[in-house]
């Protein structure tokens, strides 16, 4: 059986789901995204110094500003009142390309999923952008949801396929 969609009425048309009964909890998601690159570009980026400058530190700096603004530009999306966002790029072990981890916090009455993965998906973007004069066959991938904690429906972990 499939779960009912929430945000569709018995007509089909879509609405915001309606939260004000609902209590206020500590509400946390984590967010994955990765993207793999030639070595030119990795050995630019990890050296910051890529064509537009330090682009580790603007993807992460970009990710933060896209929680904020999630509910902008996901239509059904929440706003919420963030207590804390944190974005952090490192190198893949294989040297190919960057994770991308981005936690998100509130105090709410809904999850922040789409803040979390808003905020991986634009530091993706933002690496591509400050370095496709160097490399234009980026790929990203692997936008995900890691981890996420409160709310009704408990507590997730993303486990990969096949473990």
């Amino acid at each position: 059986m499939s779960p009912a969609l929430t945000h569709q009425d018995a007509h089909g048309r879509v609405h915001m789901v309606d939260v004000a009964a609902k209590p206020v909890t500590g509400r946390r998601a984590v967010a994955g995204a990765h993207i793999a690159m030639s070595a030119t570009a990795f050995a630019a980026i990890s050296a910051g110094q890529g064509p537009k400058g330090n682009a580790l530190h603007t993807a992460e700096l970009a990710g933060i500003m896209a929680a904020k603004k999630a509910a902008g530009l996901i239509p059904l999306c929440h706003p919420l009142p963030l207590t804390s966002v944190k974005v952090v790029i490192e190198p893949d072990t294989a040297g190919t390309g960057f994770d991308i981890r981005a936690t998100v916090e509130c105090d709410g009455k809904t999850g922040v999923e789409m803040e979390a993965l808003t905020a991986a998906s634009i530091a993706a973007l933002t690496l591509y952008d400050m370095t496709k004069a160097l490399d234009k066959a980026m790929t990203i991938s692997a936008i995900r949801l890691l981890e996420k904690s409160g709310g009704r429906s408990g507590d997730y972990t993303w486990t990969p396929p096949g473990t």
